[in-house]
């Protein structure tokens, strides 16, 4: 009978921040009990999903607050206690300084030639390679299914009135610890009552209103797909510094992420497109080029 190899699930990222002539700067760090060179990360703990671990330990590792952007890749690989995967973020560095720590020494800022010439691991090599494989500073939107609302059939009323149950509630509040990682500074919704109050607890959190989007409920987006299209477009185009999180319903996010994954010529993952689950979204200069799919914002014991 084959020994059963449990997985260890950790996090982190590609620190980054821009440097002159359009270039960028890669944080990596070492560690003095390995000695070795290589990408901050870290274990999952019991109350984190993964986006919250890279955060966290990117911050405990090497002192900087990050703002979370595209996904990179996992990176597989045996341990002593079973097999280790990590899945990688990019990372820009939006504030902190470096402060020697237990697990870390010494900090570089390196140009990225450098960078994959220090690193130790070729694992790392390869996820830098993978970040550098799309400009840096890309646009970030991130497309959110509102949270559980109970049963439509048995809402006794208006449907479009219909409010998160509990679990919907519980959902919602984890959203408000996942999006900001994102840097989410404005929050939009279809003008429907459990998409607002799915991300209701976000805007609180960030003390900015609920812009309302009435292109993009279920019923709007039969009678007129093109008009939601034009909207998710215009509001992933461009947007700098704001980073939007918009909220909307079963038929409109997967038909709409295959259109403006076609139109753009990029790939997608599967996905589920479960109540509360998000699309990160990465567009450059108006035009989609990476997504990834959240299929949960609440703490979980196992990872897909």
């Amino acid at each position: 009978m084959s020994k059963t190899h449990k997985t260890i699930w950790a996090a982190g990222g590609v620190l980054w921040r821009p440097r002159e002539n359009n270039s960028v700067e890669i944080g990596v760090i070492h560690r003095p009990r390995y000695d070795d060179w290589t990408l901050p990360k870290g274990k999952i703990e019991a109350d984190e999903t993964l986006v919250m671990t890279a955060v966290r330990e990117i911050g405990e590792e090497t002192g900087y607050r990050v703002r979370v952007g595209r996904y990179l890749r996992d990176v597989s690989y045996n341990i002593s206690s079973g097999r280790k995967r990590v899945r990688y973020w990019s990372a820009r560095a939006v504030g902190g300084d470096f402060v020697e720590n237990h697990e870390v020494d010494e900090m570089e800022w390196l140009g990225v030639d450098a960078a994959e010439r220090l690193l130790s691991y070729s694992q790392d090599r390869r996820v830098l390679r993978e970040f550098l494989r799309l400009p840096a500073d890309l646009d970030t939107l991130v497309l959110v299914r509102h949270a559980k609302a109970g049963s439509r059939s048995r809402y006794h009323g208006d449907d479009r009135l219909r409010p998160l149950d509990a679990e919907g509630r519980a959902q919602a509040d984890a959203l408000s610890v996942m999006l900001p990682a994102f840097g989410t500074n404005e929050i939009h919704s279809a003008d429907r009552t459990r998409c607002e109050q799915t991300l209701a607890p976000t805007a609180r959190a960030l003390g900015v209103p609920i812009i309302m989007e009435s292109t993009l409920s279920e019923e709007a987006f039969r009678d007129d797909p093109v008009a939601a299209q034009r909207r998710i477009v215009d509001l992933a185009t461009d947007s700098g510094p704001v980073v939007r999180a918009v909220c909307s319903q079963g038929k409109v996010i997967p038909p709409l992420m295959e259109w403006w994954g076609k139109q753009d010529g990029a790939s997608l993952p599967a996905a589920r497109n479960r109540k509360a689950s998000a699309w990160v979204v990465s567009t450059h200069q108006g035009k989609l080029v990476a997504a990834d799919h959240i299929d949960s914002p609440l703490p979980h014991r196992d990872v897909e």
